[in-house]
This record gives structure tokens, sequence and C-alpha cells, in this order.
């Protein structure tokens, strides 16, 4: 298996694993996984409605570019890097595309 095709399955097993929690009291929201392997997009997204306001963000969103998985968006205070590596993806390999990179 080539590098891509490896991050590719830990992105989604990550996110499928996640998929399965959802807030307790939200119970017209789905989480829906979002794959798309031909562009290396790859989120997590809740959907739905809850106290009279739809409900529609991302929790993960990640992009696999280069070789690399950039983590796009967070919405959660979970150790999201120590799991993609116990998935298999390099450490190296992991950038936090959110945090704007300080000058050189």
């Amino acid at each position: 298996m080539d590098k891509q095709q490896k991050y590719q399955e830990a992105i989604i097993a990550f996110l499928e694993d996640y998929s399965q929690i959802k807030p307790s009291s939200w119970k017209n929201v789905q989480n829906q996984v979002i794959i798309d392997r031909i562009n290396n997009h790859y989120q997590l997204v809740r959907v739905g409605w809850h106290n009279g306001e739809h409900i529609h963000y991302a929790v993960f969103h990640f992009d696999l570019v280069n070789d690399k998985v950039l983590i796009q968006e967070n919405r959660t205070d979970l150790p999201v890097i120590d799991e993609l590596v116990d998935l298999g993806v390099q450490k190296d390999d992991i950038v936090l595309a959110f945090q704007e990179a300080l000058p050189v």
C-alpha cells in the first residue's frame, strides 16, 4: 500500500470512528462522513436542526496534499495528531493548516 492510500485509510477510519459520537441533546442532528478520494478531501459534518436553528458545520476537515495530511478544521479538543499517528500517519506528514505559519 502506498503512502497516499495508507493515509486515506487512516483519515477515513478516524472520521468513521468519531462519526459515532453525537451530542446527546441534539436529537435531530446527524453526523455525515464526506469522502472525496479523487480530490483528497475528507470531512465529518454535523447537519440537522436544534432548538429551531439549522446546524451545518465541519467538525473535522482533512486534505491530503503531496503525501501530507492537512488538518483544515478541528472543532474539538481531541488529540487529533496523536490519533492519526496511532493510525499510521507519520507525525512529520501532519500539518495544522488552520494555524498561520510564522514568517522565517
